[in-house]
């Protein structure tokens, strides 16, 4: 059996985390050969949110509140996973 840590590792290996300013969203990244955008919250751990544009990610980059930009338009509108 795969234990979760390695799991997460080995999702997340190709992927370059970056650190923004959210009250609630620590880290956030995207995996433009899966269109997997992950999510890594302050409190909660960290989310791959799967089928996501790129432009989603830009806007999330680029948007005033990540946070209020994550629930109007990633959050319940893409299947996702908790990996930690």
């Amino acid at each position: 059996a795969v234990n979760r840590g390695t799991l997460v590792d080995f999702c997340i290996k190709s992927v370059n985390l970056v650190s923004v300013e959210s009250s609630n969203l620590d880290k956030v990244g995207y995996d433009d050969s899966t269109n997997d955008l992950y999510v890594q919250f302050k409190s909660s751990g960290l989310y791959v949110y799967h089928n996501v544009p790129k432009e989603v990610y830009d806007e999330l980059l680029s948007a005033e509140s990540k946070g209020k930009y994550h629930n109007k338009n990633i959050k319940w509108k893409y299947e996702y996973k908790r990996l930690s």
